[in-house]
Formats: structure tokens, sequence, C-alpha cells
């Protein structure tokens, strides 16, 4: 009975995510990859850092997964001059009650876009980025939590450093996922143009497919999915690869280990699926790794990236074989 229970919540979790998947579709065009990363990492409940070039639909793709969802939604544009309780909130004085009363900052809300987060400096950042590891705010008078679901959906310019504060590598640790967005083939930046023409509006109207507590619903029925032995000895293989890589100076840590078990249990549900195989860690590999490891200076200027590392580990680590893929309950 427990099995078929936790079954049914995979199956109403998959129907939400395929909701989500074709309204966003409505907005983005082309980019069914970077859509499915983005709701992967919504179900496993992590954040994501979305880093490409100027104008190829970094924010875009953040209002089109807000607008999807009947959830609170705030916008914080970061800037040099940003303070903590920007993002936090504040203790304001009130002269009726002659008491300090905490007033909330943008970070609580369901999904939080923080645009440009390399715009503010490393203490602003840090504010935000305590509230994503503990889920909560540290005021005055102590802890606030924050609602659930709770995603933050950051942005940042990889190719103008001026006035920028780049993310260390161990906050950058605190994402779920890297995506990035490219530009769009000839064709799907046509039809972008098309619908433009026929809409006669820079706006895409989108309608709200899932609420807060189905999201909730979703998320905790992702700790249903099985991952077996085999597969869970396949993934601590594959970061514990990107340790003795020759191109990195420091590899992916634990906390990579359980952001990749966590993704590819969100891919499996996304199939429909109430158990992980060896393919749905492969398709979460590189976007749950990569940023997180640290290459040698020398090969900055030889333009290697994490992304190139991570499929090297993929290639080199042998994969389950298919006896032990069978035994999925094993």
């Amino acid at each position: 009975m427990s099995e078929f229970l936790q079954s049914d919540r995979i199956v109403d979790a998959k129907a939400a995510l395929d909701r989500l998947r074709a309204n966003m579709r409505l907005a983005i065009l082309g980019k069914d990859d970077v859509i499915e990363h983005l709701l992967i990492c919504l179900a496993a409940g992590g954040h994501v850092l979305i880093e490409d070039l100027p104008g190829v639909g970094k924010t875009t793709l953040a209002y089109a997964l807000a607008r999807s969802t009947d959830c609170a939604f705030s916008r914080i544009q970061f800037t040099s001059d940003l303070l903590p309780s920007d993002v936090t909130g504040v203790a304001i004085y009130d002269e009726t009650t002659r008491e300090f009363v905490f007033k909330r900052g943008p970070v609580f809300a369901n999904i939080v876009l923080a645009d440009e987060i390399n715009r503010a400096p490393p203490k602003t950042q840090s504010a935000l980025l305590e509230a994503m590891e503990e889920q909560q705010v540290t005021t005055d008078d102590g802890t606030v939590q924050l609602g659930r679901p709770f995603l933050v959906l950051a942005t940042q310019n990889p190719i103008e450093y001026e006035g920028t504060y780049p993310l260390p590598e161990a906050q950058l640790d605190r994402f779920l996922v890297r995506l990035r967005v490219g530009y769009p083939s000839r064709e799907d930046e046509w039809q972008m143009l098309e619908r433009r023409l026929e809409r006669r509006a820079d706006e895409v109207e989108l309608t709200p497919v899932v609420d807060a507590i189905g999201l909730v619903a979703m998320q905790r029925a992702i700790e249903a999915v099985h991952v077996s032995s085999s597969v869970g000895r396949y993934i601590v293989d594959l970061v514990a690869a990107t340790r003795v890589s020759p191109s990195v100076q420091v590899g992916a840590s634990p906390r990579g280990t359980l952001a990749l078990m966590k993704l590819a249990r969100a891919k499996a549900a996304l199939g429909g699926r109430d158990f992980v195989v060896p393919d749905d860690v492969k398709a979460v590999a590189v976007a749950a790794l990569a940023h997180r490891l640290t290459l040698r200076p020398e090969l900055w200027v030889q333009r290697v990236q994490g992304d190139e590392v991570v499929e090297e580990c993929l290639g080199s680590v042998p994969t389950p074989a298919a006896s032990d893929r069978a035994v999925q309950r094993g």
C-alpha cells in the first residue's frame, strides 16, 4: 500500500512539472533543456545561478517560472550600494507601540529573483546566501523562518567585470545548479519575432498552473524516489573523480555529492519513475558539479571550463552494469 501511495505522489509531481514546462514554453522558445534543468532544481528544493550574456533571456526565464506559479514573487536588483537590510529587512521604530517592528525584506517570498548578483558587495551577497542556506533570517529579536517553497534565481553577466564582485567558489557551492541559456537557433529567433508581432505587446501573459502547496507537495514527493546502492556509489565515484582530475585544484565537495543525488531523483520524477537510473545522474551532472570545481590557474589561459572536466569524468567513471539497474529496489 505504501509503495502505491509513493508512486501516486510521483505521478502527481510529474503532472505538475509537465504543466510548468508547457506553460514556460509559451515564453521561452527552443530552450527545453534549460527549462527542464530549472524545473528539476525547483523539484529538488535548490537554488539556481543563471550565468550568461546580456539579452539572452535570463530574467525572462525567471519571470516565466514565477508567473507559472501562484506564489509570492519578488525581484531584487543588485547594485553596488545595496545593503544587507535591503535584502533581508530592517527593524523600524513604531511610535504608537514604542517598540521596534521588523519590516520584512524582499527575500521573504517563495520565488526570489536576484538580478545581477555580482553587482552587490560581498556583505550583501552573504546576506542572501545565508538565507538560501539556512532558510531563515537573523534579526535583533532572533530568527525569522522563510516560507516554503523558497527558490532563489540569481543571474550574473560573465563578460562585464568592471564594478562587479564575483562570487567566491565557496559561495557558488550554495547554488544547486548553474545554467547557461545561450543564443536561440535561427528558427527559434524568428518564431520569437512572430509571436511578438502577433500579441502586440512585450510581455507574455502566463496563467499560474501550480500553487505553493502543490510545489511543496512536489518537493516532498521527490523523497519517495529510490536510489539503489549501485547508483549511489556511481554518484560517489563521479564526484570523487573530480577531486583527482589533473585539471582541478579543488574538486566537488560532499555537498556536491548530495546535490547530484537530489537532482537525479528530481530528474527521475520528471520521467515518471520512482527510482533513479544512471542516465538521470549523467543528465544533471554538468549542471550540478561544474560550478563547484576550482581549476588550476594555468588552465584559465587555455579556456578550459568546469563543464569539460565533468564531461571527462563522465567518460572515465564506469557506469553501473545493466544487471544492477534492473534491481532498482535492491
